[in-house]
């Protein structure tokens, strides 16, 4: 990619307090997002993955200014903060279930403007066109629809604030496989359509794949990897990469087959490890884990832009090859 950064973290860390002693202070912190650093550039889909508790929806919540940060910065083009819209993972708990769709999909334009109800109406209804909804379909409620049309009533709820970014937390995993095909067509004609720039939250690898220009792995808060998808993918330069796409079942595979993680528990976030994060479930450790790790550049056969927190990443990426 080319374009201008619409977006820059840097160094965005967020803690939660976690009890309060007999003063009000707290008695311990979770640090759900430690030291991000990331660019997100004008047009791209940026997938962002990782397992449960990792921290990828607090960073789409840090995104859409529902958390602030701890500490760090986000540095934004001028404009962009104010054209930013989220769909959430669950339609049915997103969804005002007291409003009809039209006042749902128009919600962001009612909050900013004064429009007249038939206004809104008609807006609603080339928005509900859009996402592959009837117009005669608006005034209906939201529990009248399916799964799949529910999460196309809130990709046109955000549409209707016009915005340049879209934060996808989920957006398909509560819907059937054969529906998820459909919604990430429909993000994708939209996208081609309105030039928009997309942050993928997921934790479907297969989705990723199929829909991301590049690829952020998270860990215990932190982006162990960041490069273009095809890259990341095919040759993982961070062992928590690597079981990842191990764990992904494969026909003909065995389960058995792939890296094998150690034999601990995922690290508390309340007391961070020393050193690298992963060391104690990694696969390869060796000395020098012991020491923290920065998400950098390494010599190998990837394309330059591919970064991995990781010592060894050139050695992995060539034992892959």
């Amino acid at each position: 990619m080319t374009h201008s950064p619409l977006l820059v973290l840097d160094g965005v860390s967020v803690r939660f307090p976690v009890g309060m002693d007999w003063l009000g202070r707290p008695i311990a912190h979770v640090h759900a997002l430690n030291g991000v650093d990331i660019a997100v550039e004008a047009g791209e889909v940026l997938g962002v993955v990782g397992e449960s508790g990792c921290g990828k929806s607090t960073l789409a919540n840090v995104l859409t200014r529902l958390v602030k940060p701890t500490a760090g910065s986000l540095a934004w083009t001028v404009g962009a903060r104010q054209r930013l819209q989220i769909v959430f993972q669950d339609p049915q708990s997103s969804l005002d279930p007291r409003l009809p769709v039209w006042r749902i999909i128009t919600e962001p334009v009612f909050l900013r403007e004064h429009r007249t109800v038939a206004d809104l109406k008609r807006l609603a209804g080339d928005l509900a066109e859009q996402v592959g909804l009837r117009r005669e379909q608006i005034g209906r409620y939201p529990h009248e629809f399916s799964g799949g049309q529910r999460q196309r009533i809130a990709i046109a709820r955000a549409l209707s604030a016009q915005p340049d970014v879209i934060v996808l937390d989920e957006p398909t995993s509560a819907l059937d496989v054969s529906v998820q095909a459909q919604i990430l067509n429909l993000l994708a004609d939209l996208r081609r359509a309105r030039g928009l720039t997309y942050i993928l939250i997921s934790h479907n690898i297969s989705v990723v794949r199929h829909f991301c220009d590049r690829i952020a792995v998270m860990y215990l808060g932190q982006i162990v990897e960041l490069g273009p998808a095809a890259d990341v993918l095919a040759r993982p330069a961070h062992p928590y990469t690597r079981l990842l796409l191990d764990a992904v079942p494969e026909i003909g595979r065995s389960l058995d087959a792939g890296l094998a993680i150690a034999d601990t528990e995922l690290p508390s976030n309340r007391r961070l490890p020393a050193g690298c994060f992963f060391r104690d479930r990694c696969p390869f450790v060796v000395d020098g884990c012991e020491r923290p790790q920065s998400l950098a550049p390494f010599a190998g056969l990837t394309a330059d832009n591919h970064l991995a927190r990781c010592h060894r990443a050139a050695d992995l990426v060539e034992d892959i090859v």
